[in-house]
């Protein structure tokens, strides 16, 4: 096994190991590394793999990391790194000696000018290369990569080594919210949809379905990444758009037609797929917080709400079923015992969980026994959270139904968002502890108005 340097991006810190994960079981690239040694706070962590050619697979679809590089040293300082390069067998730079090569210095919490980061490079200068610099087409790329622990003092680790890939981040910029034509209130993230993509494991030709589509933010990632996508939703609405967009829109500006089969009106907790077995390779979704609205699902008891008389239906007059409110609670239990019954063995249901950050543990996430949870990586708000949760399902299904305790820490969460855990108004904190890509949705959504 060979050292590699992972290089992460810093933001959403408690999703990038996970997302390592999914990706080496996704490209089945075989890793090692020793968990303890990752933080959320330094952005550099060692693995070992196999080769530069299951490093180059790891990363090629990685949206959190921004290279990796074949670890050749590291020092606390430079004279501890050129020692070691001095140090190091002939024979390993042999196949760089006459290729064309160039020098790269990247700083994290630290700045160096041009000047210094040329003056860096010619301290290599006793490594026996004799081929000619390419800045544009090198045949190598030689990596200088420095931690400070604060921007005014030196450099704290140093490490040094051969650029083999980078990640895939030019996708966040392809689908940004900014630039797709049909929004919602709550569309994704383009980032966090694409991670979802990657921790559910979505690859050519797998079956994908969002049963809480919205406006179809994870159709056109997991789209992207050649998988069939059907997206359903209890509000027709949001499917059909206003004016001249929709979703259909969204398909058509990304050249998706061939990959999204389609969305439907229905309701998760009355869903319409026939009790035949297991049908998904990934279930891939953002359930309603109930935040924005309440959550509703088809009332069946109709004797026990103010249900309109029937009426005679024609194509004119429709009449549309009645609806109830749908909390939390049993739209998570509904989507674990649909995820259990409808995914494959080896399929994946990820998820977003909100909760409430004081009262939250590990128990309040479902469980069933058919499926393992893989990945619990937490979003904070202040007070509240979301949380990524990704399960595997690992064995056939069990029929053995949820029930709610009542007491969980996304028990009646958008009473507690609006409310506060003892009652009181919060709706200036609302503002403040919105996410992120509601809030950008919001601003997108208005500047298209204007």
């Amino acid at each position: 096994m060979i050292p590699y340097l992972v290089y992460f991006v810093q933001f959403h810190e408690d999703f990038r190991i996970q997302e390592l994960e999914a990706l080496a079981k996704l490209e089945n690239v075989k890793i090692k590394f020793n968990r303890e040694d990752y933080s959320n706070e330094n952005p550099f962590f060692i693995v070992e793999l196999e080769s530069d050619e299951d490093a180059k697979r790891l990363i090629r679809r990685s949206i959190l990391i921004k290279h990796i590089i074949q670890l050749w040293t590291s020092g606390n300082d430079y004279p501890e790194v050129y020692k070691n390069l001095k140090s190091f067998d002939p024979e390993k730079y042999k196949p760089y000696e006459t290729s064309t090569f160039k020098f790269m210095v990247e700083t994290y919490n630290g700045t160096r000018t041009m000047k210094e980061q040329v003056d860096i490079i010619n301290t290599f200068s006793f490594l026996p290369f004799t081929g000619s610099i390419d800045l544009k087409k090198p045949d190598n790329t030689f990596m200088v990569l420095e931690k400070y622990p604060a921007p005014t003092e030196p450099p704290c680790k140093i490490y040094m080594g051969k650029l083999v890939g980078s990640g895939d981040r030019q996708l966040v910029a392809k689908y940004d919210l900014k630039k797709r034509k049909y929004l919602g209130t709550t569309s994704m993230d383009a980032e966090l949809s694409l991670i979802m993509s990657n921790m559910a494991l979505v690859r050519q030709n797998s079956l994908v379905l969002d049963p809480f589509v919205g406006t179809g933010s994870f159709l056109i990632t997991c789209s992207h990444y050649g998988a069939f996508t059907l997206g359903s939703d209890i509000d027709g609405r949001q499917i059909r758009g206003k004016g001249k967009t929709s979703i259909a829109t969204n398909i058509e500006q990304y050249n998706m037609k061939k990959k999204v089969l389609g969305t439907i009106v229905s309701d998760m907790a009355h869903h319409p797929w026939r009790n035949n077995g297991e049908l998904f390779d990934a279930i891939v979704t953002d359930p309603p917080y109930g935040v924005r609205a309440g959550a509703k699902k088809i009332g069946l008891n109709t004797d026990k709400y103010d249900a309109p008389p029937p009426t005679k239906r024609d194509a004119m007059n429709p009449r549309y079923p009645l609806t109830v409110p749908y909390e939390m609670e049993q739209v998570l239990i509904d989507l674990i015992e649909f995820a259990s019954k409808y995914l494959v063995v080896g399929g994946r249901l990820v998820y977003w969980l909100p909760t409430n950050s004081e009262e939250y543990n590990k128990n309040d996430i479902p469980q069933h026994p058919s499926l393992k949870l893989i990945a619990n990586s937490e979003q904070s708000f202040g007070k509240w959270s979301r949380r990524l949760i990704t399960m595997e399902k690992v064995k056939k299904y069990e029929d053995i139904r949820l029930t709610g305790e009542g007491n969980t820490g996304h028990y009646q969460f958008r009473q507690f968002y609006f409310y506060g855990k003892d009652g009181e108004q919060k709706q200036e904190n609302n503002k403040k502890e919105q996410p992120k890509d509601e809030l950008e949705s919001e601003k997108v959504k208005k500047s298209k108005h204007e």
